[in-house]
């Protein structure tokens, strides 16, 4: 496999651990996770309620993955850690696919199959539409900037 196939992100030698890629996720997923816990206890959803929280902060970190990509590639020369601390890091742990298969499950499961259809399909629908728009928007920004 070449370099240009591998992707954008920090390169290592051979033999090399990757140890600051592995701490700079390590780091960025626990504040990204605690954000998705205060967002949990700022919004609660009722025991049988929408989950309206997840369903917004899976959108959110979606819209803010936009932003992230074009910027560190497209806009701007990024350190090699930024992507994997933000992007994989802080936005992977703010997000949760596991929580939104297990609140579909509980909506089925307490006898409302129309909400929980509804959040099967909105939520992806809504996470690819946000990235698709904050990304667009970010191009904009990025290009009027650099005129």
């Amino acid at each position: 496999m070449n370099a240009a196939a591998e992707g954008p992100g920090p390169r290592r030698g051979p033999g090399r651990p990757p140890w600051p890629v592995l701490a700079a996720v390590a780091l960025g997923g626990g504040l990204g996770a605690a954000g998705r816990y205060g967002a949990g206890r700022l919004w609660p959803v009722p025991p049988h309620g929408f989950p309206w929280t997840t369903f917004g902060v899976n959108a959110l970190g979606c819209a803010l993955i936009g932003v992230l990509m074009v910027v560190v590639t497209e806009a701007r020369t990024a350190h090699p850690l930024v992507r994997p601390f933000l992007g994989t890091g802080v936005l992977g742990g703010f997000t949760t696919f596991s929580t939104y298969a297990l609140d579909v499950e509980r909506l089925m499961s307490d006898g409302h199959p129309r909400p929980a259809l509804a959040y099967l399909i909105l939520t992806p629908a809504a996470a690819l539409t946000a990235v698709w728009l904050a990304a667009a928007a970010t191009r904009r920004l990025t290009v009027r900037r650099a005129r």
